[in-house]
């Protein structure tokens, strides 16, 4: 620690600081540091610590006007946005596990990235989710919108309404990769956020979408085709450990949250096998209805194992005149595991034939277990 401690007296020579599980007896020595670092080009301070200490607004002399990439993972730093004022050759910010006396308003955080024209990544992750705010008492974004004009990597944890409020103001048209994670919410509402998502390249013609449940949460990835490899695009994750949760929450987002989803053409849904959820037996069929019918324009439905079981009497339901309110364009259902048998292949059986009879026809394949 001795030589840290040394070697920082150096301000104007160091260009680069990188501790990873800084204790807070080190950390309460930075955070002492007054003085500005003129070549400091790169800092990363991470703590272990669960109430690590705070970083005063005199932190590094609140300028760092070389600095291109700062990661900061557990460590309360509220004046941020004072420190970046200065840093506008920034190409890479990640805030992990926020905790709460680290906390930055949506407002200030957008205040202080209209400064970052540079920004490139950006990340956002908070250890827990705040008390969220009533809808009618949250302050309308203004008209407009500030652009972050090189962000191409953004990655968000916490709760709708934060990010609804932060992206409701930001323009990023050159997003090509966002990666969200609400944390234990159970009603989504974000228009907002839909809007944010579609003035981006992260929603340029998605191809293909997967879902997948585990033991602690539920996932959807949306990729985009470019020539003959699927690239990942999008990805909500939603932390939750009732199935029936995960499977509310998941539909909710799907259809607040997402643009028409016009160009997806292929779906699957599939269980986490090294971590399987706890399915619930009084799960409703209307539920998994209401998670398919954003995806109107899929031809090709492929489910797991397990999925097949759980889902099959949902499409069962759709009979005569109901037959193509959800996946109207399904042409082909992929069943993976062994050959249906029982009720499940009853159910599946009553859906084709009525698909049939529609006009929609629907050709069935059996898939080996991956």
């Amino acid at each position: 620690m001795a030589n840290i401690i040394v070697a920082l007296k150096q301000h104007d020579l160091v260009c680069k600081i990188h501790i990873d599980g800084i204790p807070n007896s080190l950390l309460k020595k930075f955070a002492t540091m007054k003085k500005p670092f003129p070549a400091l080009t790169s800092l990363r301070l991470w703590s272990k610590e669960e109430n690590a200490l705070l970083l005063p607004d005199s932190f590094l002399g609140a300028s760092a006007p070389r600095l291109r990439s700062l990661d900061l993972s557990g460590i309360p730093f509220p004046a941020l946005p004072k420190l970046l004022l200065s840093t506008h050759d920034l190409a890479i910010l990640h805030l992990w596990e926020i905790p709460h006396s680290g906390y930055i308003s949506p407002e200030a955080m957008v205040a202080c990235l209209s400064a970052l024209s540079r920004l490139e990544s950006l990340y956002l992750v908070f250890r827990f989710p705040r008390l969220r705010v009533h809808r009618a008492s949250r302050i309308r974004p203004p008209l407009t919108r500030v652009v972050l004009p090189a962000l191409t990597s953004f990655d968000f944890k916490g709760n709708s309404e934060y990010l609804e409020d932060m992206v409701s103001r930001i323009d990023s048209p050159r997003l090509s990769y966002t990666h969200i994670t609400f944390l234990n919410q159970l009603v989504f509402d974000t228009p907002l956020l839909r809007n944010f998502i579609s003035r981006t390249e992260t929603f340029e013609v998605p191809h293909r979408a997967d879902v997948l449940f585990s033991n602690n949460r539920v996932e959807v990835s949306l990729f985009r085709r470019k020539e003959t490899a699927d690239h990942r695009m999008l990805e909500f994750r939603i932390s939750c450990k009732p199935s029936d949760w995960q499977l509310s929450s998941l539909a909710h987002v799907c259809s607040s949250s997402l643009p028409r989803l016009s160009t997806l053409e292929h779906l699957g849904i599939y269980e986490n096998r090294f971590s399987k959820p706890q399915w619930r037996d009084d799960m409703e069929n209307t539920q998994w209805l209401e998670l398919l019918y954003p995806f109107f324009a899929v031809k090709d439905l492929v489910l797991s194992e397990k999925l097949v079981q759980l889902i099959a009497p949902a499409l069962q339901d759709l009979t005569e005149e109901r037959v193509t309110e959800v996946l109207p364009a399904l042409q082909n259902l992929v069943l993976q595991g062994p050959e249906a048998s029982g009720p499940v292949e009853d159910d599946i059986g009553r859906f084709i034939a009525a698909r049939q009879l529609s006009g929609h026809p629907v050709t069935v394949h059996h898939q080996e277990r991956r």
